[in-house]
């Protein structure tokens, strides 16, 4: 290559940030330049690709609008700096060594198999016909792989593979769609896949494309199978077999929880589910999403695929290897989490081994090491848009970019909740939400947390100046979260629970930090309150930095505490007492039998005592009351949400009845919604022999009804004109939409999650949204040095 002195009036040198490494974006840019006649180079460095060029100033300015306009499908722009350059340029275009330096780039999610590479896989002419590791620089593994920045080769889990003649061409060659694919490979130097019969030692391990043919044999015949997937092992099965997927329940120990399916193509789920427009496209992305359907097929899977759901959760084949497999089936497959329930899904290969042998019976797996745990993704249509439920593959670590305002806020590191645990990096203006973790109570989880808390720092080489935690004292996020302020002398930041999740509706949604407060109304299960109480049905007029409660769902006792959650028939039988709707002589107990035989007295005793019994306004908690009345759940939840999805699958099966039950508002310092009247008209419905469908969706329209009427008497008051809606209460499609198109209806612009759950998976972006806030207005990081709380940011008034 010949190099030529160049006049910085020549040269210019553009720093392009965001997500473009191991996308393919390099030999993108080499041929635009090409094309335009232009000299100069291309490379990644730690902070993302620099492109150095000089040439016709009107080629360079077209070679800039190219770039901007057709980036590679996985790429993704940020920002594009530019700036004289007076170094020494080659005078043909070329692709550059990767350089190191801080690092400031991206790593692209994993993206699920191509067209491209999928037309290889079934052409017997093609080198790599039914090879099971397929991947081009539009698809394949990459965060389940990456150890380090630069994205290169030599720091993911490829390391070990050394490219063969053929391959090496192809990775050298930037007209060739692998050039610099990190993860290519072929059958003459990539990872093999095999099947492995678990407890058998000596058992021959069968090599590529026969494995999968076997593993299909053995699913088709009844086994249960563990598949090593991108970021961890699945369990599958055949889901059309009854016997297999009660067999799966039992050995899994997951009672109810609903299984995951995947699915050839499209015309498979259709047997099954209504697909529209927007689930298609959800479907099909590279992203490859669980999506859940309607449930209304002509054709039937066993009611325990989903027990008392009238949605099932469908992907199509993410990679090579499950487009194989998938391929000789022409019905669903149960494709669950690799996992005994509630611990994290399976990546180490000996684990897979030791924990899965007692469910599966063979193992179809591979010699690729996973470097990190990423469950899949889940989403769920509602009101005409995608909305994530469960980010982590095919998502996670792309960031959410924050609204404008927040470009000069500090580095901070927000912890997140306990359940559905993320944490967020908080970095160049930008929210680095990581993948779904968790229950944090299990301990497999809580390890990966920390692990995965290690690596995000290390990939994103940051450092963080706060941090920022929930305010219940007892969240091991937390705890974790104090510690490292101790430990590194860093301020700590403590948020309250809802106000955490309105302002990652409000972040989401590009609101500034200098816009007015807006009314986030919040519907979850429990929440840590200011009061010491247990919040969860809140209204909170708020910004980033500060809000101010003015009405909630009335509080009712949770006899038990957490034993509560767990067993329904406690909130209902709070929620009738508080509502005087409950009469303790025997033949009028009997209309409600989920009270039968219970200890009811001792209930009575700990609820005047105050023992264990907390006051709670939480709306999770009377879904879990109503359906109990209806006698869903009432002994026990198998999950967390159990009776509240059981709830709404009744109410999507009744008829459209317009007509909600009545709720009351009472206004004192806080507006109350008080479910009274709601009981008694329930009792006269039991009584009158109205279907249940009908009363859960009554009770779905009515408490919508109520919101709506709250948010139109406070905006009367108090001016506002946004409404956010957050918590997981909202992922009930028709508690959501109900409120959704009764607050549009009343002239309110509505904000909603799309891009970052709903639910408790939401929380570090917001509590990161609110401690940028408070740093940038107050300059706390040169307080606090000695890793002291240095604000709890209290209730504020807006008034």
């Amino acid at each position: 290559m010949s190099f030529a002195a160049v006049e910085p009036s020549q040269a210019l040198e553009f720093r392009v940030r965001g997500r473009v490494q191991g996308v393919g974006f390099r030999p993108t840019v080499w041929r635009m330049a090409r094309e335009l006649g232009l000299a100069g180079e291309v490379l990644n460095d730690g902070e993302g690709v620099l492109v150095r060029v000089s040439g016709d100033q009107s080629r360079i300015a077209a070679l800039l609008r190219r770039i901007e306009g057709d980036p590679p499908p996985l790429g993704h722009i940020d920002s594009i700096e530019r700036r004289r350059y007076s170094g020494r340029l080659p005078q043909e275009f070329r692709i550059a060594e990767s350089i190191g330096g801080p690092a400031r780039t991206q790593v692209a999610p994993d993206a699920a198999l191509c067209g491209a590479c999928a037309a290889e896989l079934r052409d017997p002419d093609e080198r790599r016909y039914r090879y099971p590791f397929t991947n081009c620089t539009h698809c394949g593994p990459r965060l389940s792989i990456a150890k380090a920045i630069p994205y290169d080769r030599a720091t993911t889990t490829m390391a070990p593979f050394a490219l063969c003649a053929a391959c090496e061409a192809e990775y050298r060659n930037p007209n060739d769609r692998r050039f610099h694919a990190e993860a290519i490979a072929c059958p003459s130097c990539g990872p093999t896949a095999s099947l492995v019969a678990f407890g058998r030692e000596g058992e021959p391990r069968d090599g590529a494309a026969d494995a999968v043919k076997l593993a299909a044999e053995l699913i088709a015949r009844g086994d249960i199978i563990a598949v090593k997937g991108l970021g961890g092992y699945h369990l599958a099965c055949d889901a059309a077999s009854p016997e297999a997927v009660v067999r799966l329940r039992g050995l899994k120990r997951r009672d109810a929880k609903p299984f995951a399916l995947m699915a050839r193509d499209l015309d498979v789920m259709r047997r099954y589910c209504a697909i529209d427009a927007v689930e298609e496209r959800e479907l099909t992305s590279v992203k490859a999403p669980i999506v859940l359907l309607r449930a209304t097929g002509q054709e039937r899977l066993p009611e325990a695929v989903a027990p008392g759901l009238a949605m099932l959760g469908f992907m199509l084949p993410t990679t090579p290897l499950h487009l194989l497999l998938m391929n000789q089936f022409e019905h669903p497959l149960v494709m669950t989490s690799g996992n005994i329930s509630d611990e994290p899904a399976v990546v180490d290969d000996a684990e897979a081994y030791r924990q899965l042998a007692e469910i599966a019976s063979f193992a179809l797996t591979h010699d690729r090491a996973i470097a990190n745990r990423i469950d899949d993704s889940v989403v769920r249509v509602m009101a005409g848009r995608s909305r994530v439920l469960r980010r982590a593959r095919g998502y996670a670590p792309a960031p959410l970019r924050l609204p404008s305002g927040f470009e000069n806020a500090p580095d901070l590191l927000a912890m997140g909740g306990e359940l559905k645990a993320t944490f967020c990096l908080l970095k160049d203006g930008q929210a680095i939400l990581s993948q779904h973790q968790g229950d944090l109570e299990n301990a497999a989880t809580l390890d990966d947390y920390k692990k995965n808390l290690a690596l995000y720092r290390s990939l994103f080489d940051h450092a963080p100046s706060a941090i920022v935690v929930d305010r219940h004292p007892e969240y091991l996020s937390s705890k974790r979260g104090r510690a490292e302020a101790e430990n590194h002398g860093a301020p700590l930041i403590e948020v309250q629970h809802h106000h955490a999740h309105v302002a990652a509706c409000l972040a989401e949604n590009g609101r500034p930090p200098h816009a007015p407060p807006a009314l986030g109304i919040v519907l979850d299960g429990l929440g840590f309150g200011d009061d010491g109480a247990i919040w969860g049905g809140e209204f909170l007029l708020a910004d980033y930095l500060g809000y101010e409660r003015l009405a909630r769902l009335k509080p009712v006792a949770m006899p038990g505490g957490a034993q509560a959650v767990r067993e329904p028939w406690r909130n209902l039988y709070s929620h009738l007492k508080a509502a005087g709707a409950f009469d303790a002589t025997p033949s009028a107990s009997g209309d409600w039998s989920a009270l039968n035989g219970k200890p009811l007295a001792t209930i009575d005793r700990m609820v005047a005592q105050g023992l264990n019994s907390p006051l709670a306004s939480s709306c999770g908690r009377l879904f879990d009351a109503v359906a109990a009345a209806l006698g869903v759940c009432a002994d026990r939840q198998a999950y967390e949400g159990e009776a509240a999805a059981r709830l709404e699958a009744l109410a999507a099966t009744a008829p459209n009845d317009a007509r909600g039950y009545a709720l009351r508002i009472t206004e004192s310092e806080l507006i109350d919604i008080d479910a009274a009247p709601m009981w008694r008209a329930i009792l006269d419905d039991l009584r009158h022999g109205v279907s249940a469908q009908t009363i859960a969706r009554r009770f779905h329209l009515g408490l919508a009804q109520s919101i709506t009427e709250v948010a139109v008497r406070l905006a009367a008051a108090r001016r506002f004109e946004t409404v956010a809606l957050s918590g997981g209460c909202f992922q009930n499609r028709l508690l959501f939409e109900s409120v959704y198109d009764g607050l549009c209806e009343a002239g309110f612009v509505v904000l909603t999650h799309a891009d970052a759950p709903a639910n408790d998976g939401g929380l570090s972006l917001g509590q990161a949204a609110i401690g940028a806030a408070h740093l940038m207005r107050t300059d706390m990081t040169r307080d606090g040095k000695d890793g002291a709380c240095v604000s709890a940011f209290p209730a504020a008034s807006f008034a």
